[in-house]
């Protein structure tokens, strides 16, 4: 069973486990347009693709493996890598490959239409097999991107959201690639923006604590202008300056904190502080303007009633001082 699932998610390749009575594992499987995200679990076991299944079958896939826990061994193109806990490694479909994992594991997949990566083939060839840190620079995005995509409920997620979210996955696999082939320039300029978009919301989401979080500040951290910032802003789609993003984040995540069980005893004043607001009178304004209620009284009716409200409406947020 697990042979004809890997055959149909990634490419027909020999797989043999030293105790296949014992053998487990699962999948959940997530279709991004022509992009899938796979997590998956299994006992220790072996993948073989030989030159018999290539020509039996070739989806001309550029595979992407982060690990989450134990360790993998991987060779193709007579090059080998030993992989563990959050490194990444690339793969071609198109060739033989030989990967064997001896401990029970955990990974999040990635598989991406070779003819989607705004790369040559011959430079996404030179990284197959080689160590991808999932932890720092765009790897860092990537990896959080693909356990976020794999831990969601699928019920988070709408039909049409699979199609807007596949350019996303793939400029971030090719900024990723780019980063260690030292090919930046090779990339379409739409495709660094959306990256650079990317990595600018991710830094305002782990600074949202900081009061003086500004779009100065973060178009200083990337080396951006002001007026460039704004451009990328509108890259992704946003109809709000950056200064009102950043506080439609913070009262996001100052609600996510009110209506959290697990926080019903932190003042309120506290959670202001800890999403950047340092005037409780402001936070508690801003908050009723955005959510219709004062913080106290929304936490009481969201813990009560267990109601859920929508994000702050962002065009209102757009005038605020």
């Amino acid at each position: 069973m697990w042979h004809e699932l890997m055959a149909s998610t990634m490419a027909p390749m020999e797989l043999t486990a030293d105790r296949p009575d014992q053998f487990q594992a699962e999948m959940s499987l997530r279709t991004l347009g022509e992009v899938t995200v796979w997590p998956a679990k299994s006992k220790s076991m072996r993948f073989q693709r030989t030159p018999r299944f290539i020509r039996q079958s070739d989806p001309e896939i550029c595979h992407l493996t982060l690990m989450l826990t134990g360790g993998i061994g991987i060779s193709q193109r007579g090059q080998s890598g030993f992989h563990g806990p959050w490194e990444m490694y690339v793969v071609s479909t198109s060739e033989p490959f030989d990967c064997i994992n001896k401990d029970d594991s955990a990974v999040v997949a990635l598989e991406v239409p070779r003819r989607l990566l705004p790369l040559p083939g011959d430079q996404v060839r030179r990284l197959v097999t080689r160590r991808l840190s999932g932890r720092e620079g765009p790897g860092a995005l990537l990896a959080e991107t693909l356990v976020r995509l794999g831990t969601e409920s699928i019920c988070s997620f709408r039909p049409s959201d699979g199609p807007r979210l596949e350019p996303v996955v793939v400029d971030l696999l090719a900024a990723t690639l780019a980063h260690h082939l030292d090919a930046d320039n090779e990339l379409p300029p739409e495709t660094r923006t959306r990256a650079l978009a990317l990595r600018i919301q991710t830094f305002v989401r782990h600074h949202l604590h900081d009061p003086d979080l500004t779009p100065g500040t973060i178009a200083a951290a990337h080396h951006i202008s002001l007026r460039h910032l704004h451009t990328v802003f509108r890259t992704l789609g946003h109809h709000t300056s950056p200064a009102a993003w950043i506080r439609q984040q913070r009262l996001e995540q100052a609600r996510r904190f009110l209506i959290d069980p697990a926080h019903h005893t932190t003042p309120v004043h506290h959670i202001a502080v800890r999403c950047g607001f340092t005037d409780p009178a402001v936070f508690s304004r801003t908050f009723r303007n955005a959510f219709g209620l004062p913080p106290r009284d929304y936490r009481h009716q969201a813990l009560s009633s267990e109601i859920t409200s929508p994000t702050p409406d962002s065009r209102a947020l757009d005038g605020w001082a």
